[in-house]
């Protein structure tokens, strides 16, 4: 459940249900164990995502990015794009786990679960 500012979800389309739902898993996961060792602290998609991670090819992510390549678009824009969708595949995942995260913020939306 999400409580603050802005908790409203929007949709990522045109993914196969299995893809979305290794995207959802690795994401809650990777929020599972943010909040287990790193407690009352904020996190952005980007803290899952980006840094050492950012090379999403042989992560379930990777089909994010792909797609948009697939598509005949630049690497550029298929990256902006997929960094889009991930963050909004961890705000819908947020929002229907049973924990509730608190959100706030703006282009990087930040998170922190609430005990």
């Amino acid at each position: 459940m999400l409580v603050g500012d802005n908790i409203i979800v929007k949709e990522v389309h045109g993914l196969e249900p299995s893809d979305m739902q290794r995207i959802r898993d690795f994401l809650q996961g990777a929020v599972y164990c943010w909040c287990k060792n790193r407690k009352g602290e904020w996190f952005t998609a980007r803290d899952f995502l980006g840094g050492d991670n950012f090379y999403w090819e042989h992560y379930p992510l990777g089909v994010l990015y792909f797609r948009y390549i697939d598509a005949g678009q630049s690497e550029e824009y298929a990256f902006e794009q997929a960094a889009k969708d991930a963050g909004r595949i961890l705000k819908s995942v947020l929002a229907d786990d049973d924990r509730t995260f608190e959100t706030e913020g703006g282009y990087a939306r930040r998170y922190r679960w609430v005990e």
